[in-house]
């Protein structure tokens, strides 16, 4: 082994990753004018200034919080408002159409209503109005579709390509098919 030639203390002194010269604690005035005291010392020093500002350029994180609070009842008095229209539209359709009343959990029965509507009139769009079925055709698919009753089907059905539902009909077993007689 070669004897060390050179002293085992550098004179280079090693640099503390929170020296005294870089702030950590910083004052900040947010966008909602109150005044908060960070502490950004878990942030690498040369970020710190950069991160102070983009904070005094938000709300504080008490008024950010009632905001987004308040944002969740908004948007679920809308999603609630929403689900009423389209609720209401479906059965609407399914009284016009004369569909059957979906059987299952009385939680999905709503969900299944919508799923139905959408799917349904989607499908019309595609094949009929848009694609190359005539009245005829529909008809016929129309008698098969009155015969799915469990919402639960509808439901898992929702995001469903319009045109593939021929084949979903076809596919349904006879637990999604109701009892009743399907002779109006």
């Amino acid at each position: 082994m070669k004897p060390q030639t050179s002293s085992p203390t550098s004179n280079v002194t090693p640099i503390k990753r929170n020296s005294p010269g870089v702030r950590t604690s910083w004052e900040i005035t947010h966008t909602c004018e109150h005044t908060v005291t960070h502490n950004l010392s878990d942030r690498p020093a040369d970020k710190r200034a950069s991160f102070a500002r983009w904070l005094a350029s938000k709300d504080c994180t008490d008024c950010w919080k009632a905001a987004r609070d308040g944002d969740i009842a908004s948007k679920e008095e809308w999603l609630a408002a929403k689900r009423a229209a389209e609720q209401q539209a479906a059965a609407e359709w399914a009284t016009q159409f004369e569909m059957p009343p979906l059987e299952g959990p009385h939680k999905i029965l709503g969900w299944g209503e919508r799923s139905r509507h959408r799917l349904v009139t989607a499908a019309y769009t595609s094949l009929v109005t848009d694609g190359t079925w005539d009245e005829a055709d529909w008809v016929t698919l129309e008698e098969t579709i009155r015969t799915i009753t469990r919402a639960g089907w509808w439901v898992d059905q929702r995001d469903a390509e319009a045109t593939d539902l021929p084949e979903l009909l076809d596919a349904a077993t006879d637990n999604d098919r109701g009892t009743e007689n399907p002779f109006r």
